[in-house]
């Protein structure tokens, strides 16, 4: 799986002109099934992100996790980070799963999340979103599983 993570100070999604989802204070995880991906690797990332030490602890240092300052999770499917754009001018998405996969380990994903005990909110899979953010920092950072 892939997962770019931006420390907001609030972020929110909206479809069809309403917004379905928000945090405060925490992440926007964007986050994409790759082929081949598993629900034990989906959990590990989880695990990964929320213990994570990129909040600022009384000196300034990134030394906490999102679970540390209680922070909250908005969780974005986008399969565009599958892009590949090693040829050609037009980015090829094949190695991201399928939508059927991708859809289950996103919210298989979303759900280990929350079952961290940290608040978290959703975005629609497949939807044409707008997504808005005020980044932190900014603090933006890619992971891998």
């Amino acid at each position: 799986m892939r997962a770019l993570l931006q420390r907001v100070s609030h972020a929110s999604v909206t479809v069809d002109d309403q917004i379905i989802g928000h945090c405060g204070r925490g992440l926007l995880i964007l986050i994409c099934a790759m082929q081949g991906d598993t629900e034990a690797e989906a959990g590990r990332l989880a695990q990964k992100i929320a213990k994570l030490r990129i909040f600022t602890d009384e000196a300034g240092k990134m030394n906490r996790s999102l679970t540390d300052i209680g922070g909250a999770a908005l969780v974005i499917s986008q399969f565009t980070l599958a892009a590949d754009t090693s040829r050609g001018n037009r980015p090829g998405f094949s190695t991201a799963a399928d939508p059927e996969t991708g859809r289950h380990l996103y919210e298989y994903f979303a759900g280990q999340i929350a079952a961290l005990g940290i608040p978290t909110e959703t975005g629609r899979f497949g939807a044409n979103m707008q997504v808005s953010l005020l980044n932190d920092g900014p603090v933006t950072i890619w992971m891998e599983s």
